[in-house]
């Protein structure tokens, strides 16, 4: 059953954090602005995307375990081990992380979006809209 696929990294962030025992758990939690540094080929891909408008980063948690299948949520072990489907844990078989974000700012290929727990050197693997009842993209 297992089958590989592959993924592209369209982009990278660049942020003051550095070490993932240091960044917010949640990017409503604290999280800094971060730049997200979008590859030139993809250039043409950023058409429509706006300063204000909210996005979903689909982020590579490159530094995680794909070992763990469950885990204390939020690291507190007073509470029971969860499977880490019912978590938004990093630590999981294939660590995507998704964050709702804000484009503060475009500069060229380069966005600074916020506020995003993501640490320093992260892919990024896909950037969509958040889409409200009325939006049809």
């Amino acid at each position: 059953m297992p089958e590989t696929y592959e993924l592209l990294q369209i982009a990278i962030v660049r942020s003051d954090l550095a070490n993932p025992d240091e960044a917010p758990m949640q990017g409503n939690e604290g999280a800094p602005d971060a730049w997200v540094e979008v590859e030139s080929r993809y250039a043409d891909a950023l058409k429509g995307v706006m300063v204000g408008q909210d996005v979903i980063l689909v982020t590579w948690f490159h530094l995680s375990r794909r070992d763990v299948l469950q885990i204390h949520p939020r690291s507190d072990e007073t509470r029971p081990l969860t499977g880490v489907f019912a978590t938004r844990s990093p630590e999981r078989p294939n660590p995507l992380g998704l964050h709702r974000v804000t484009v503060r700012q475009i500069d060229g290929t380069r966005l600074r979006v916020g506020p995003l727990e993501a640490v320093d050197g992260t892919p990024v693997v896909d950037l969509k809209p958040v889409l409200d009842n009325s939006a049809d993209a």
